[in-house]
């Protein structure tokens, strides 16, 4: 299976913030079957955006890759087959 183009990011820990290394970006909310609608984020010309589902803050952080976060546990994933 591909590895999704656009980075999808999750917030199963409930953090407060998660630091990310792309400016474009899907929201997940939880993993399924807890997850909300996938919505598109785009920070534009800031380096923060908060998704309007589940209020998660997400920062840029240049440093990281783009699939990447901190916390690493909030990276989506699918799941093997």
């Amino acid at each position: 299976m591909a590895e999704n183009v656009i980075p999808h990011f999750q917030n199963d820990p409930g953090v407060e913030q998660i630091r990310i290394g792309a400016k474009e970006f899907m929201c997940v909310g939880a993993r399924p079957p807890f997850d909300h609608p996938h919505v598109f984020l785009d920070m534009g010309d800031e380096s923060e955006v908060v998704c309007p589902y589940c209020s998660t803050h997400y920062v840029l952080d240049s440093s990281l890759d783009p699939h990447d976060a901190v916390p690493s546990e909030c990276e989506f994933k699918e799941a093997a087959a």
